[in-house]
């Protein structure tokens, strides 16, 4: 573990604060890839190293995925989190520091994470999820209002709408922060955050409707909501040309960007399952490149991503489970072939670009995306942002009023029996209008070549005293120069070794598989194998290796 952390000057700035508060709660609005997880890892550390602080953390995380990347990212701060928690699984084991859970596990679990977070520091991560379902709200309070201390974060801005989200405080229905941190500010600072423009491209459609009316218009033609969806999904459908053209622009730019950061790599947001594998197969197809495919109905799709950001692969193409919170620093290219036109989805989606990379320079990222209108707002108000922010000019100039720039709201979705009767005629793409803005260059080139100066963002990190096995060390290991093992991660590899030395042993002595179980716990002081410490099942095994050897001597 490292004993000192380079903060950022937002993050001391909120790392004071937060310590300063007498508050349980506080909240921190940051633009994605401005490093909320260092923040937060950060404060949990302090706060667990006190004397009166809390005794254990518990992260809540948006999605499955977003579980072992938080985990991950704590171990590489000595702390240890448990992303397979279960009610079930009995006392949280001697040399883990707590766990990580997501919201829509907090709706069945509450009562047992409320005696789980008993004077616990509890982190959540994106807390506007905990609006999502009225429920989580509920049981989101249920479990956590016992918790010592709540550090929320949140990368985008966010209203009550119908359902306000606990321990958030509200004025005029939008969340008060603690503390934030914008783009614009962000950008400013240098080396934070990259300089994002969006290639938009128009194009001229033709559909039936589910009525079965024909319609043709282009992005530029006023629609009502119903006609302006289905222009959109008739767009990025793979029956016309406008997507593939698309495609062929973002591929080409990738390439150009990987002749002088050769990882760079690309992601494109689908609609649905079905589309996500559809756009994988034209991409192989057109390009010759088999894209990395992550849909929420495949087991495996969390190690997919974690294999991509890791490797250095092209294309990565997902539905929402990339949206949001996940950390692929080397993404560079961006297709938004979604016809989700939320502003709180748009801006998450350009948080995954935005992720600064040490070392490479000029590190400008580019979403594609289509000429809607309500996507063009979207786009305009964050490059009003980075236009502002990356002129050389002092005076101050009121950003734009998104309430003036999008007057639009996101249409109800069709319905499947809907969507059955629409279908696409054709899709053509017309111009593309690629925000080159050259002039800004000079001076972004500059905020990418700064360094930080002021040594007193270094501070020394606390180390918290808990049971080390010696798989592994402090943060474990492969063994064979691989990744860094998590302690959960190097806890799974011992049980299944535990699991897989209990069936060899119950074929030689001919005993239930429950009474070797049984056994092996009496002798190595185990009580149950979801509670046991690393050298307790390290122990455990080298019982049961022993007692497999004498049936061989």
């Amino acid at each position: 573990m490292p004993r000192s952390v380079r903060l950022r000057p937002w993050q001391k700035t909120a790392l004071a604060l937060l310590e300063a508060s007498d508050q349980p709660d506080f909240l921190a609005v940051a633009t994605p890839g401005a490093g909320k997880t260092t923040f937060a890892l950060t404060a949990s550390l302090q706060q667990l190293a006190r004397p009166d602080g809390p005794r254990r953390l518990v992260v809540v995380a948006p999605t499955a995925h977003l579980k072992r990347q938080w985990a991950e990212a704590a171990a590489a701060f000595g702390l240890h989190l448990d992303p397979a928690w279960s009610p079930g699984a009995g006392a949280l084991p001697g040399d883990m520091h707590g766990i990580v859970t997501t919201y829509q596990q907090v709706a069945t679990s509450a009562p047992a994470l409320a005696r789980l977070t008993r004077d616990a520091m509890v982190v959540f991560d994106e807390i506007h999820h905990a609006g999502d379902d009225r429920a989580w709200g509920q049981s989101v309070r249920t479990a956590f209002e016992g918790a010592r201390r709540r550090l929320a974060l949140s990368g985008t801005p966010f209203r009550s709408d119908t359902r306000a989200i606990p321990f958030v405080r509200y004025e005029l229905d939008e969340a008060r922060p603690d503390y934030e941190y914008g783009y614009g500010e962000a950008l400013r600072d240098g080396r934070v955050v990259r300089a994002v423009y969006f290639p938009r491209t128009n194009g001229h459609m033709e559909w039936s409707a589910p009525d079965g009316s024909l319609h043709a218009a282009t992005f530029d033609d006023p629609l009502d909501q119903a006609r302006a969806n289905q222009r959109l999904r008739t767009a990025l459908s793979l029956e016309g040309d406008w997507l593939p053209t698309v495609l062929r622009a973002a591929h080409d730019r990738l390439g150009e960007i990987r002749r002088t950061q050769p990882d760079a790599g690309g992601l494109v947001i689908a609609t649905d399952q079905d589309h996500a594998r559809a756009i994988g197969d034209a991409l192989a197809w057109r390009f010759g490149v088999r894209p990395t495919v992550a849909t929420s109905d495949d087991a495996g799709a969390s190690d997919r991503i974690a294999a991509f950001a890791r490797s250095d692969a092209p294309w990565l193409v997902a539905v929402r489970m990339v949206s949001e919170g996940v950390d692929i620093p080397r993404l560079r290219v961006g297709v938004y072939a979604t016809t989700t036109t939320t502003e709180l989805f748009f801006r998450q989606a350009v948080g995954r670009f935005v992720r600064w990379t040490p070392g490479v320079r000029q590190q400008r990222s580019y979403l594609f995306i289509p000429d809607d209108p309500r996507l063009r707002a979207r786009a305009f108000q964050i490059a009003e942002v980075r236009r502002h922010t990356l002129r050389r000019e002092t005076a101050n100039r009121p950003e734009p009023d998104p309430a003036e720039l999008d007057p639009l709201t996101e249409p109800p979705a069709d319905g499947e029996d809907q969507l059955s009767l629409w279908s696409v005629i054709s899709a053509v793409a017309t111009d593309t209008d690629t925000h080159a803005a050259e002039d800004e260059t000079a001076r972004e080139m500059r905020l990418e070549s700064e360094e930080p100066e002021d040594e007193s963002l270094t501070i020394p990190l606390p180390t918290l005293d808990l049971a080390v096995g010696r798989a592994g060390g402090d943060e474990g290991g492969d063994g064979a120069g691989g990744p860094l093992l998590t302690r959960s991660q190097q806890k799974r590899r011992l049980r299944d070794a535990n699991a897989e030395m209990a069936r060899a042993l119950a074929t030689k002595t001919g005993w239930p598989h429950a009474k070797v179980n049984a056994e092996l716990n009496r002798v190595t002081g185990v009580k149950r194998v979801t509670e046991a410490t690393v050298p307790q099942l390290e122990k455990r095994l080298a019982y049961a290796e022993r007692w497999f050897g004498g049936f061989r001597s």
